[in-house]
């Protein structure tokens, strides 16, 4: 069952408590956003599925009214009670209902073992807003040490500092979000909250991820904190 959004346990209290809870309420709401669209989605899929079952009793029934039907039970009984036919008639019937040869399997070189996949761990989404350049940096290395330790899943890190290109050779997945003051200069006919809200929930849709962690921008977690 996918976790709901969760948070690094501090020692201090945050600066800005208000605006942490908007930042946990538009994680929720991104979550809730990707739920309906997967109930959505699973509806669909059913009203098919009930579609193609109603297919395959019309043909089924079409089938059972055909003429190939009536022959195919009219050779089944003959097969049951051969004696009553001819020997050679008899040897045709069975020749047409022999089921074809199938090849055999490829067989694996000698010595080659098989090959099991993995299944693939499961994705953690980390939403680092607020702290500046050399924070985030010093955030994504300690992330890298932690999955050295321990590779229990996949890291995405969602921050609004718009230099974060230079942090991917660390190997770690960021998408960017613009910052607050950014987006009111440019958009502010429209809620940055929102915006948030919009991208955590597509994040959830397109990496399908398991848990939401947020960073406390005054007090980072350490390496410990994150193997908790």
């Amino acid at each position: 069952m996918p976790e709901t959004a969760v948070q690094i346990p501090s020692v201090r209290e945050p600066l800005d408590v208000a605006q942490r809870a908007r930042w946990e309420l538009a994680a929720m709401a991104g979550r809730l956003r990707m739920l309906e669209a997967k109930l959505v989605e699973e509806r669909h899929r059913g009203d098919d599925l009930m579609r193609e079952r109603d297919r395959e009793r019309r043909r089924a029934d079409r089938l059972r009214r055909s003429e190939s039907y009536r022959i195919g039970s009219g050779l089944i009984s003959l097969l049951r009670n051969p004696i009553e036919a001819t020997p050679r008639l008899t040897r045709s019937v069975l020749r047409r209902l022999r089921p074809a040869r199938r090849p055999a399997p490829l067989a694996l070189e000698p010595g080659r073992p098989s090959v099991a996949v993995a299944p693939r761990p499961p994705v953690h989404l980390y939403v680092v807003i607020g702290l500046e350049f050399e924070a985030v940096r010093e955030f994504v290395l300690t992330l890298r040490q932690r999955l050295l330790v321990d590779p229990d899943h996949r890291p995405v890190v969602m921050t609004d500092c718009a230099s974060f290109p230079l942090l991917r050779e660390l190997g770690i997945l960021m998408e960017y979000l613009p910052d607050r003051t950014t987006w009111e200069r440019h958009r502010p006919d429209r809620s940055w909250e929102d915006v948030l809200s919009e991208r955590l929930s597509r994040l959830y849709r397109d990496h399908e991820s398991v848990r939401t962690i947020i960073i406390d921008r005054t007090q980072p977690p350490t390496l410990a904190e994150l193997l908790r």
